[in-house]
């Protein structure tokens, strides 16, 4: 739904402001929570933590930031068949601060409920409130690109607040005040979104896609039953009738996300009834899904190992003010900020003169120079078990190189998947490569479970390896993307091909 609006924020319809300020604030209490995870698990009990081995820890966190992608799709489901992306919005925010409510309870038990109340409120959210931006413009409206830009700051915004806040009161207050503080910052976010939501002028009111009241009925009671599920679960592993480990879960979590991403792809790619050049797109779109789970894979390390690596052998004292452990992952939202002019610029300018990379040969490009950061941490990670703290400037050089190479992935696989999917599935398409993050996710927790806090000298070894074999898959990636190139030029041989414009920025706001 789209009304003409002359535009009151920053010349853009008033809607923005309200999904600007409230995503900027969600995004605060997802990162700051984020951050805090590995550490929180991994400290001793009587640094007030839950004494869990790194091993487990990551294994967790591996498997919390894969559910909220994963979940997404049912999120999403739900906002356009049943209660409209504004309930979504509203309700998922609000689920959301609860869970926070109750991570800032110092209990164990109650722990592990806020992660899964947390999970269940994200992915009702996330999805949906960038797709209410992309509704806020007419299909003509030139203002869509940049008002999803602005949006996009409002998320790289509310990340900044999120560790600068977080990461202090963890370092100088307590662990269970860091959690507060994000519950608090979702809670400001619920507040605003409430007053302002007549900004949205209907946008995201109704269900894009109602159902019957039968068919309603139907998909509640099987919600109904899912959550009732969770809790049944949940319930008997905190009574000790079900014992659950955290690694092996993860293990399976990753086969069955994998085998879901074989087994649709397949469907659609053999049953779809496509022609051959959109099969031939369509495996020219495999490569850049390949690429994105082994990038994310090793990104995803920024909140496990390489917080780690921040908080036990990095050199964080300026003076005699010690730099919070969590604040290093602001590099990467300041770096995004500088450097997204710049690559958009790049790829504008290679447009203008006839060079346009294919969209393999990119992803390739941004997975090789994300695997080189873990070349710079090997050297770091040298330097420690040496004996040595490390200066700040390895971790920093790391996360430039890794944001370097997310801009030169992220937006362009994104892009990619809008183009090159064929019309009629391209939502399904955009789902599946969704679980590309899950899968990229959970294998970054069971990589970093291999960082031993107590073993220094095995650390380099960990990070030469995600970077070699990242970089093979790079190398291999950018090989066929010499030939891929050809079949992704090729025509979907449908009545008419258009490019949704939309969708690439609308899902590139919502996959961060």
């Amino acid at each position: 739904m789209s009304k003409p609006d002359t535009g009151s924020f920053f010349g853009h319809p008033e809607g923005l402001q309200t999904l600007f300020i409230t995503e900027m604030w969600e995004r605060m209490s997802y990162y700051g929570m984020r951050m805090l995870l590995v550490l929180f698990m991994t400290a001793t009990l009587q640094e007030g933590g839950l004494g869990l081995t790194v091993a487990s820890a990551a294994a967790i966190y591996g498997l919390y930031t894969g559910s909220v992608y994963f979940m997404g799709l049912p999120g999403g489901w739900i906002a356009d068949r049943l209660i409209g992306g504004q309930k979504a919005v509203w309700y998922g925010a609000i689920i959301i601060m609860i869970g926070h409510i109750i991570l800032a309870i110092p209990n164990d038990t109650t722990f592990f409920i806020g992660l899964i109340v947390v999970i269940l409120g994200t992915g009702l959210l996330k999805p949906n409130i960038g797709a209410m931006v992309g509704q806020l413009y007419s299909d003509e409206d030139v203002r869509r690109d940049s008002g999803y830009a602005i949006y996009y700051m409002g998320i790289n915004l509310g990340s900044v607040f999120g560790y600068l806040i977080c990461g202090y009161l963890m370092e100088n207050v307590g662990w269970h005040w860091a959690f507060g503080a994000a519950a608090v910052g979702m809670a400001l976010g619920l507040i605003q979104y409430k007053m302002t939501a007549p900004k949205l002028q209907g946008v995201g009111e109704k269900p894009v896609s109602p159902m019957s009241a039968k068919a309603q009925k139907t998909s509640w009671t099987i919600i109904g039953v899912v959550l009732a599920t969770i809790v049944i679960v949940a319930f008997a592993i905190f009574q000790g009738m079900l014992t659950i480990e955290p690694v092996t879960v993860a293990q399976y979590v990753a086969v069955v996300f994998s085998l879901i991403f074989i087994v649709y792809y397949s469907v659609i790619y053999f049953g779809g009834s496509l022609t051959p050049n959109e099969k031939k797109r369509l495996l020219a779109l495999l490569l850049i899904c390949i690429a994105s789970a082994c990038f994310w894979s090793g990104f995803e390390q920024a909140g496990s190992s390489l917080n780690l690596f921040a908080r036990d052998y990095t050199d964080r004292l300026i003076g005699s003010f010690e730099i919070p452990t969590g604040w290093f992952q602001m590099t990467n939202s300041f770096f995004i900020v500088l450097l997204s002019p710049f690559f958009a610029a790049i790829w504008i300018n290679l447009g203008k003169r006839l060079v346009s990379p294919s969209y393999g040969i990119k992803c390739a490009f941004g997975l090789i120079v994300m695997a080189s950061g873990f070349i710079v941490m090997f050297f770091a990670a040298q330097y420690a078990a040496s004996g040595m703290k490390v200066a700040p400037y390895w971790l920093v050089a790391t996360y430039f190189l890794h944001t370097v190479g997310e801009l030169c992935l992220s937006p362009v696989a994104l892009s990619a998947v809008s183009r090159l999917s064929p019309k009629r599935f391209a939502g399904q398409m955009m789902g599946v490569f969704v679980l590309t993050y899950s899968i990229g996710n959970i294998i970054s927790g069971l990589l970093a479970g291999n960082y031993d806090p107590n073993n220094v000298s095995q650390i380099p070894s960990l990070y030469i390896q995600v970077s070699l074999f990242s970089i093979g898959i790079g190398i291999i990636i950018l090989l066929v993307g010499f030939k891929s190139r050809f079949w992704e030029n090729l025509p979907s041989d449908d009545a008419e091909e258009t490019t949704p414009a939309v969708k690439v920025n609308d899902t590139t706001v919502n996959a961060t």
